[in-house]
C-alpha cells in the first residue's frame, strides 16, 4: 500500500514538472494608464488620418473647403451688384414714368388751350363781322330797333344738348335807348318720323330769367338748350321779343 501511495505521487511530480507538464506563459506587466496613453495615441492617429483621407477625397472630387466658401462669396458679391443694377434701374424707370405723366398732363393742358384758343378765336371773328356789320346799321329803319347777327348752333358734349351763340344789336343805342327783352328760340325736330316745334322757354321752363336781357348798344347771347332722346334736329330760329311782339329774328338750318 506505501508502495502504490508513493508511486502515485511520483507520477503526478512528472505530470507536473515533466515533459508532459502545461506550458508556463510569462507576461511583462504594463501599468493601466501606460495603456490608456497608447490606445489615445491610436485613436488620435486613427482620427488624423480619417481626416486628410476625407479632406483628401473633397479635394479630389472637387469640394475644397475653402475653394467652396470662396465660390460663395463670389456669388453673394455678384447677387449684390444684381441688385444695385435693379434698383437703379428701377429709380430709372419711375422717373421715367413720372417724367412720361408729366408730359401727358403738360400735353392734356396744351390741348385744353388750345381749344380755348380755337373757340375765343371764333368769338372773336363773331365780333369782327359783328363790328363789320355796324357800319351799314345806320341805314336800318327806325321799326327795326334790334337784329341778330351769328346765330350758331353747336353739339354740346352729352348727346342731346346744344349749345346756341349769336350777336344782338340795339339799332336804338344810338339815341341812348336801351333795349329790354326775351329772347325765344323755336327749335325743329324729326322725332319718330314726324316733324315737331320746341318752344324754348317753355311753360315749365325752371328759370326763365336766363331768356331775358338789357343791351345798350350789342350784347353776345349764349346758352345751352337740349332735345328728347332720339330727336333730330332740323333748324333753329331765334326771335328777340319786346312787350310780346317779334322785333328781330334769324334762323340757322342744321
Amino acid at each position: 500500500m506505501a508502495t502504490s501511495s508513493a508511486s502515485v505521487k511520483f507520477k503526478r511530480l512528472r505530470q507536473r514538472f515533466g515533459i508532459s507538464a502545461p506550458k508556463l506563459a510569462i507576461k511583462t506587466h504594463v501599468a493601466w494608464y501606460w495603456r490608456a496613453l497608447g490606445l489615445i495615441a491610436i485613436l488620435s492617429l486613427s482620427l488624423a488620418l480619417a481626416a486628410w483621407i476625407y479632406d483628401a477625397g473633397r479635394r479630389i472630387a472637387g469640394f475644397h473647403s475653402d475653394e467652396s466658401a470662396r465660390e460663395i462669396q463670389a456669388l453673394r458679391n455678384y447677387v449684390m451688384e444684381l441688385d444695385s443694377e435693379l434698383t437703379k434701374l428701377r429709380s430709372l424707370a419711375g422717373s421715367g414714368e413720372s417724367s412720361l405723366q408729366m408730359e401727358r398732363a403738360t400735353q392734356r393742358q396744351l390741348s385744353a388751350q388750345v381749344k380755348s384758343l380755337e373757340l375765343e378765336n371764333a368769338a372773336l371773328k363773331q365780333d369782327l363781322a359783328f363790328f363789320e356789320g355796324l357800319m351799314p346799321a345806320s341805314e336800318v329803319s327806325d321799326d327795326a330797333v334790334a337784329k341778330i347777327d351769328h346765330l350758331r348752333v353747336d353739339p354740346e358734349g352729352a348727346a342731346g344738348d346744344y349749345r346756341y351763340r349769336m350777336l344782338v344789336v340795339n339799332n336804338g343805342g344810338r339815341q341812348g335807348r336801351e333795349f329790354k327783352g326775351s329772347l325765344q328760340l323755336l327749335v325743329k325736330v324729326q322725332q319718330a318720323g314726324k316733324d315737331a316745334i320746341i318752344t324754348l322757354p317753355s311753360e315749365t321752363e325752371p328759370n326763365p330769367q336766363r331768356f331775358r336781357f338789357e343791351i345798350k348798344h350789342f350784347h353776345r347771347l349764349e346758352g345751352v338748350f337740349s332735345v328728347p332722346a332720339g330727336a333730330v334736329i332740323k333748324g333753329v330760329e331765334a326771335r328777340l321779343l319786346q312787350d310780346g311782339t317779334v322785333r328781330a329774328r334769324q334762323s340757322v338750318t342744321l
